[in-house]
């Protein structure tokens, strides 16, 4: 008969097997809706360029029209991207860039609030933008993923 130390790690084991076999399926949703979600925001400012190099312009953003321009192609396009699995890891690092900006700039008063009233820095817009950045730059895009294929093939 099995010792009780034995049927704990095999439960364990079982266990960690589970949620392994759950990762990819874990970063394709994130990948699906936080790409999809950056798609929106840049098709957004693409709609409202005007008002999006105002916005800038006000926050102290150099060359605002140029950042508008670059920051709703890269949320456009990189958000489509990065749902199909092309480029993860690379679009996750700009974008990581992008909410930490928009934290420095639109959100500064939940970025200094990050210890004091954690609240107002995960309540914040870039949050969850920034979390499911930071998920998928850290972990990969997972076999869902067309850059896992690609890997691949190189191999």
């Amino acid at each position: 008969m099995p010792s009780l130390m034995d049927r704990l790690t095999r439960g364990h084991l079982l266990f960690a097997r589970v949620g392994n076999s759950l990762q990819s399926l874990f970063l394709l949703a994130v990948r699906l809706y936080w790409g999809w979600q950056f798609a929106q925001t840049g098709w957004g400012k693409f709609h409202r360029l005007p008002q999006v190099v105002e916005f800038f312009g006000n926050l102290g953003i150099p060359a605002p029209a140029f950042n508008a321009y670059f920051i709703s192609s890269l949320e456009l396009v990189g958000g489509i991207l990065f749902a199909l699995g092309i480029g993860s890891r690379l679009l996750a690092a700009l974008f990581i860039g992008d909410m930490i900006v928009a934290y420095i700039t639109a959100d500064r008063e939940a970025l200094m609030s990050i210890f004091s009233d954690p609240s107002k820095f995960y309540n914040a817009d870039p949050f969850t933008f920034l979390f499911a950045s930071l998920i998928i730059f850290v972990f990969g895009p997972g076999r869902f993923a067309l850059d896992y294929f690609i890997e691949r093939k190189a191999e």
